[in-house]
């Protein structure tokens, strides 16, 4: 499933501490992101951060409703802030910036049902498969231990098996926009999968000299 898109000029955690405990897929931009890279980045759906600055939220989510095809999207909003605009023109859910992972999670699941969505939680490519839900992974069976940044990027390259990536691209989805390291963390991140993977499997992410990295482009 393709992750949520979570509009805030400061990190998801310190605007909704309880994305730590959901489990919720998100990537995270700034309030100023252009329509473009929301259709580049195609998530599931929008968060948008109105702690900080209500006017401007309800702004974004405003133009985000104009799109030809809206995103289901959500506001975190305070208590103090609620009557200050019409957010149900605008958003199809409200969190306060207290809700637990729980009421999280149940929200947006009620939110995908309303917009008609269901949640793909295995990505398959040849041998591997990885679940999403679980964050489990296998290849031809046997579990891999992965870090939490190694499963993340081996999903966004396995949902998008042969499309190249340069190192900056893949620290900026992976990694996050506001992510200060070196692009040798790409490196070293996709030396440790494919020692996990094994010689005979290690293929599964090749290396494109002078570009970047791709998933093998190969069926399930």
């Amino acid at each position: 499933m393709a992750a949520y898109l979570f509009l805030t000029d400061r990190s998801p955690e310190q605007v909704l501490p309880a994305i730590l405990t959901a489990g919720v897929d998100v990537k995270a931009e700034p309030l100023s992101v252009s329509g473009e890279r929301v259709s580049e980045i195609a998530p599931a759906g929008v968060l948008v951060d109105a702690t900080g600055d209500p006017a401007e939220a309800f702004t974004v989510l405003s133009q985000l409703r104009t799109r030809r095809e809206p995103l289901p999207a959500v506001v975190i909003a305070n208590d103090g802030d609620l009557e200050r605009h019409p957010w149900h023109e605008v958003a199809d859910e409200l969190v306060s910036p207290r809700a637990t992972g729980a009421e999280l999670r149940l929200r947006l699941a009620m939110l995908r049902r309303r917009a008609g969505g269901t949640e793909e939680a295995e990505v398959r490519l040849g041998p591997l498969s990885i679940n999403t839900q679980t964050y489990r992974v296998a290849v031809d069976g046997r579990p891999l231990d992965l870090t939490y940044k190694e499963f993340e990027l081996l999903r966004f390259l396995a949902q998008r098996p042969g499309k190249v990536f340069t190192r900056e691209a893949l620290l900026r989805e992976v990694w996050g926009y506001d992510f200060y390291g070196g692009t040798r963390t790409v490196d070293v991140h996709i030396r440790r999968l494919r020692a996990k993977l094994g010689p005979e499997h290690e293929h599964l992410v090749e290396t494109v000299r002078g570009v970047g990295y791709r998933a093998a482009d190969i069926l399930p």
